[in-house]
């Protein structure tokens, strides 16, 4: 049985409470089928036009008695003028408690890394939840990410499989901490992709490479789901803590849940024009997390991050592979830094994460080096908010960064040396790691220290001296040999401030 849903019109267009959607007639299964161990099959046929809704819903009336739903897609990819975007469709599904924005009805999201997905009560594909198939209307979340001048045409088929249900499978989920060495700087990277969204890579896989590239902890970032967080448990061990998120992927922007309790989910239906991003920063917060935008001026569609930064609580600057994009993140933060000082507010810590998929990218390029008080989610979650933290390229780069003045007075990364604004500052850069690199300590009246290379051992300290009254704040910057002219070299580290005076 087929049914087609060309030439729907606009009137079915409607607001529900975040992004516009559109939801087509409904798919019945009503044929008196085999019940046991049976099958029905329909298929739905469609065309949206360009400017379609972010999302486009399919109701589903599943009968009792279903053990297993499954689903395939297509959609057609026409060549397109220079310049002009494709055909991009996204997929997942809800089950009978319904769609609504933020509700209970999540169910699984692959967006475009898969053509087909199942769902039972004991297994699904990864990025779904395994559970019942229960009677009542599901809907089928297709999202247009982009659409060709000519349309997007899909189709998608439906097969109910009868019988009785599987047994359902508990979750196991990693433990908070891990073995730690009291208080102490750890290793992690926080943004990662398995092969529960669009990653190529197992769990298991990811935890070898984390384990090979020194870290001690990381977080699972799956887009817009939070299937994968019942897949860690054997991954962690008292040498690697595995914390549990999500990247909230919306249309305008990327927002990594840095380690909220096992099983939240946070939804991503929404604009930065629907006013609702507070409403799932809040929810990020209420499940132990940290709010944490991503790659924020990445050029790929839907990355450059619109929502402010008002709810962060730290930010993505260096984003895999050093690119102009981090650059321009870099530059951005810093500005964010200096209105911080001046206008007396809080500031946000920076963070860099590896945003790994598949080889050949590094797990682990770059890191964050938190300082913490032992090797659990807390602590670690404490020193990032903190702002007790650097970046650096690998595990072989280690920084020593420090200020002194005053009688014996001195600080560390994220700290603020209190001292009166005419006193002598000395700041203190201990490096390892960096053969050839440069040295540069920024302040809020920009670079005012550049040291000449360090030695081809790596090794090196660099020394400064000012005042509070001269500089604010004080960070540091690690830096590659430039390709040519005054374009400074890639990163290969790069310190939170510190700040200076009593404020």
């Amino acid at each position: 049985m087929c049914e087609d849903h060309t030439g729907i019109g606009r009137r079915a267009v409607f607001v529900t409470g975040a992004a516009a959607a559109l939801t087509l007639g409904s798919v019945s299964f009503a044929s008196a089928a085999d019940r046991d161990g049976g099958q029905e099959t329909r298929t739905v046929r469609g065309t949206l036009p360009p400017g379609a809704p972010d999302f486009v819903y399919v109701p589903l009336d599943v009968p009792s008695g279903v053990r297993e739903l499954k689903v395939a897609y297509t959609y057609d990819r026409p060549t397109v003028p220079a310049g002009t975007t494709g055909n991009a469709l996204d997929i997942g599904i809800f089950d009978d408690r319904g769609t609504e924005l933020g509700g209970r009805g999540f169910r699984g999201w692959s967006g475009g890394a898969r053509t087909e997905f199942f769902i039972r009560a004991d297994e699904a594909t990864p990025g779904y939840l395994p559970g019942p198939v229960r009677e009542g209307t599901w809907h089928i979340a297709l999202g247009p990410y982009t659409v060709a001048p000519q349309g997007l045409s899909y189709e998608i088929t439906i097969t109910l499989t009868y019988g009785e249900p599987g047994e359902a499978v508990r979750p196991v989920y990693p433990p908070d901490r891990a073995r730690g060495r009291g208080r102490a700087w750890y290793r992690g990277d926080c943004h990662l992709h398995s092969w529960y969204s669009d990653g190529r890579r197992t769990p298991a896989e990811i935890g070898a490479l984390a384990r090979a590239a020194g870290l001690d902890f990381i977080n699972s970032s799956e887009h817009n789901t939070h299937a994968a967080h019942a897949h860690w448990s054997d991954v962690a061990g008292d040498d690697l803590l595995v914390m549990l998120g999500e990247e909230v992927t919306t249309r305008n922007g990327h927002v990594v849940a840095l380690g909220t309790d096992p099983g939240t989910f946070v939804d991503w239906r929404y604009r930065a024009r629907d006013n609702r991003f507070g409403r799932f920063a809040h929810r990020i917060r209420r499940a132990g997390g940290l709010v944490v935008p991503a790659h924020p001026h990445a050029t790929c569609v839907g990355c450059n991050w619109k929502f402010g930064f008002g709810e962060a609580d730290a930010v993505e600057v260096w984003n895999g592979p050093y690119t102009p994009d981090d650059e321009v993140t870099l530059a951005d933060w810093d500005s964010m830094l200096v209105a911080s000082v001046r206008d007396g507010r809080d500031w946000i810590p920076a963070m860099g994460s590896s945003d790994a998929h598949r080889d050949p990218d590094a797990v682990g390029h770059p890191q964050t080096v938190v300082l913490a008080d032992d090797l659990t989610r807390q602590a670690i979650q404490e020193g990032i908010r903190a702002g007790r933290s650097y970046v650096a390229e690998s595990a072989k780069v280690e920084l020593s960064f420090r200020v002194s003045g005053g009688r014996g007075d001195h600080a560390g990364i994220g700290e603020r040396l209190r001292v009166d604004h005419d006193t002598p500052v000395t700041v203190r850069l201990e490096v390892t790691g960096a053969p050839r690199c440069t040295v540069r300590f920024v302040t809020d009246q920009g670079v005012l220290h550049t040291s000449a290379p360090l030695p081809v051992s790596g090794s090196g300290v660099v020394e400064w001296r000012t005042t509070p009254s001269y500089a604010a704040y004080v960070r540091a910057e690690l830096r590659h040999e430039a390709a040519a002219g005054p374009v400074p070299g890639a990163l290969a580290a790069f310190t939170n401030p510190i700040f200076l005076g009593r404020r």
